[in-house]
């Protein structure tokens, strides 16, 4: 028999609470969320929207690597994740300016890092893609679960797998409590941060690394295409609603939770998938918050 919807939504929630795979699903999806929400709010700060978006689909070519060695999909999501944000970072380093310490130069030095990482990071979203091709036609069948993949599913997920993403998030979000404040100031006034001694370099590598963990963890519950939509549309959202930074994450934090929530929720009394949900109410989230702050 198939779950529907009632007209009570406390039995609604007992049924969610009666499965397992449920449960697991849930606490997955709020371990994502707020790694996600956390991650994806300094990454709109420092304006890396284009890598997050090439990371989210390291999965494909991570999948398939996966698929030809015989390892398990999850651990191509993190090797290509991880090393695409490492090949950004490197990429991205080769636009630095040599000498010169005033402010002007500074600032020059700061806009040729940022093209010479957005061209690096386009560069790594055409060869990891090309890389997946490749991977697949030597692997020479079809990705198990492609569909699973691509737009995410929460029936195969297990307390393990529950258990691996709270360690992932909790290094994410020690990392970004280690690094914060440094972090978001050489995110807001990169010539600042410079002229007070903070590692710019260091920390951008840093927090790439962050993001692709994040990213990785993050494309289990929404899969490879949507990924993407949780990490940028709440931290967007909170950030239209407010310029306030401990405010704005917990509300960044709150709306992902919620839309993971109610996408899980919504996916398992409609069999619809959960990514193609999760990503629409996010997007009617940052639309709502988009309206808002243009009427205040």
């Amino acid at each position: 028999m198939e779950p529907h919807l009632s007209i009570n939504p406390v039995s609604d929630i007992e049924a969610l609470f009666s499965y397992p795979f449920m449960v697991n699903a849930l606490e997955a999806g709020t371990i994502v969320a707020v790694m996600a929400a956390m991650v994806g709010w300094l990454m709109v700060v420092r304006r890396e929207s284009f890598a997050g978006h090439t990371l989210s689909l390291m999965s494909f070519p991570g999948a398939a690597l996966a698929a030809l060695v015989g390892w398990p999909l999850v651990s191509g999501y993190y090797v290509f994740c991880v090393g695409g944000a490492l090949a950004i970072a490197v990429g991205g380093e080769g636009g630095a300016l040599s000498g010169g310490h005033s402010a002007g130069d500074r600032r020059a030095r700061g806009r040729r890092e940022r093209t010479q990482e957005s061209a690096a990071t386009g560069a790594v979203q055409a060869g990891a893609l090309a890389l997946g091709f490749v991977f697949l036609s030597l692997y020479g069948g079809v990705l198990e679960d492609l569909e699973t993949l691509m737009f995410g599913s929460f029936l195969g997920i297990d307390s393990a797998q529950v258990l691996t993403l709270g360690v992932v998030a909790l290094v994410v979000l020690a990392g970004l409590a280690l690094a914060g404040r440094p972090l978001l100031l050489a995110s807001v006034d990169e010539t600042v941060a410079r002229a007070r001694g903070v590692p710019v370099q260091a920390l951008s590598v840093a927090f790439l690394v962050m993001l692709g963990l994040a990213v990785a963890a993050t494309a289990q519950i929404t899969g490879a295409l949507l990924v993407f939509a949780l990490l940028v549309a709440p931290a967007a959202s909170a950030q239209q609603l407010t310029a306030r930074i401990g405010l704005g994450l917990a509300l960044s934090v709150a709306l992902a939770v919620a839309v993971t929530w109610v996408g899980l929720g919504l996916s398992y009394f409609t069999n619809l998938p959960v990514g193609f949900l999760i990503t629409t109410l996010a997007f009617l989230v940052y639309l709502a918050a988009r309206v808002r702050g243009r009427a205040a």
